[in-house]
């Protein structure tokens, strides 16, 4: 009994630390697809628990909902449950929090998806202009973040394999399981070819339910 009681607490805090842990903020602003409110939507929602999202208007809540979508179709992908495993055997149940930043690195490198932005960089600053508009909404945690996230332009960041060994070392830092992010970053140098494919394959899928869920939502 006291074994089931222990699985349950760790599993609880397991949930709370992994959803403050997911890193892929370009995706979700990319998969916003420009629009504002779902965009502050998209982006706060990780610090926005249960019924909370009731606070907030309705198209932000309804980025809320998009995020949420977003990341249920990634967390249950075949393709997802493929690159997992490189990172599994080491970090177990956080293994996702790392993929997540890692398709956010080959995202930033796309220019396929940033060519209509001109660029990544115009991106990135478009976004943080969008989000400033919206500032008022922002949970008190996105809230203490997001100065950092702009001044430090965390999403351009992804570019760079330098900016995901930081990533990896800010998620450790974020959590309560973690000591060491040197080991991940080994993988990811190690399969970067291996998780390209991944990325490749997976994101054109992503963003066609991404683009089809926000149509439904903005439908309701």
């Amino acid at each position: 009994m006291l074994t089931k009681i222990l699985i349950t607490i760790f599993c609880s805090l397991f949930i709370q630390d992994y959803v403050i842990l997911q890193m892929n903020f370009l995706a979700h602003a990319l998969l916003s697809f420009g629009n504002e409110d779902f965009l502050t939507g998209n982006m706060i929602s990780d610090f926005v628990k249960g019924k909370r999202k009731f606070d907030y208007p309705i198209a932000i809540q309804k980025g809320i909902q998009l995020h949420r979508a977003i990341d249920e179709f990634t967390d249950f992908h075949p393709i997802t449950a493929s690159a997992k495993k490189l990172f599994k055997s080491d970090y177990r149940l956080y293994a996702g929090a790392f993929i997540d930043i890692v398709y956010d690195h080959f995202l930033a490198r796309d220019e396929s998806q940033f060519l209509k932005n001109d660029g990544l960089k115009k991106f990135t600053e478009e976004t943080y202009q969008q989000l400033n508009k919206n500032a008022i909404y922002f949970p008190l945690p996105f809230q203490k973040m997001f100065p950092y996230m702009q001044s430090q332009d965390w999403l351009y960041g992804y570019s760079s394999r330098e900016g995901i060994r930081k990533s990896f070392g800010g998620l450790v830092r974020r959590a309560a399981y973690l000591n060491e992010s040197d080991i991940a970053f080994a993988l990811f140098t190690e399969n970067y070819q291996q998780l390209a494919e991944y990325y490749a394959l997976f994101f054109p899928e992503l963003k066609d339910f991404a683009f089809t869920k926000m149509r439904e939502l903005q439908a309701e």
